[in-house]
């Protein structure tokens, strides 16, 4: 899916649970490459220029989120929580760290991945000196948006493009990086959201796409 197109689903599911009207929402989605500057972002991390970018199809947003410059492309999972923390203890920091267990968890019980935190400043998943899922939130009348980046066949040769999170000292890594052979990309999606709900202590249904838009962003 485009990046502006989950933008602005996200603005009327982000709306409409604030207002009550929708449950919480996880959105998962795949992008076309593109770079997004959070609202602390140096736009110097960006190591391409204008032309470049657009020479590469790459399109850049400024957008609402913690955090510094991302990477988006093929191969990557990106998921947009849409919850309300009034259920959730209303604690930014434990939502943030719970999306880390996520994949902390998740690595180290299907893969055999030892998996880390690293800091409150260099927030995400870290394999050794590598991340291998960003993290970016924000969070309005304690309903987040934006969310999680996980590497799993992800063209790691595009955070070129970036200092990634602005890090200039640290890698990116990938699932296929580490075990050496692409992943089942669909068997992951659903690896990712059984953990998510696991962590979260939430019970779930799976949408089809079209039908819950239909049914919930037309109103």
């Amino acid at each position: 899916m485009d990046y502006k197109e989950s933008l602005a689903i996200q603005e009327k599911l982000l709306e409409m649970r604030q207002l009550g009207d929708v449950e919480d929402v996880l959105l998962m989605v795949e992008h076309p490459p593109v770079l997004t500057l959070g609202r602390n972002g140096n736009p110097s991390n960006i190591l391409l220029t204008r032309k470049e970018l657009i020479e590469n199809g790459v399109n850049i947003y400024e957008v609402g989120r913690g955090g510094d410059v991302t990477y988006h492309g093929p191969g990557q999972i990106v998921g947009y929580p849409i919850i309300d923390l009034s259920n959730h203890g209303k604690d930014i920091k434990d939502f943030v760290w719970k999306i880390e267990e996520v994949f902390i968890r998740l690595l180290k019980e299907e893969f055999n991945i030892n998996a880390h935190r690293e800091d409150e400043k260099n927030r995400g998943v870290w394999v050794e000196d590598k991340k291998i899922t960003a993290i970016g939130i924000a969070v309005k009348r304690w309903v987040t948006m934006h969310g999680f980046a996980f590497n799993v066949n992800t063209q790691l040769e595009h955070f070129r493009w970036i200092n990634p999170c602005g890090i200039t000292d640290k890698g990116v890594t990938s699932l296929q990086k580490i075990l050496g052979h692409p992943k089942d990309f669909e068997q992951i999606n659903q690896l990712v959201l059984k953990y998510f709900c696991e962590v979260f202590d939430i019970q779930y249904e799976i949408a089809d796409a079209k039908t819950f838009l239909g049914s919930y962003l037309q109103r």
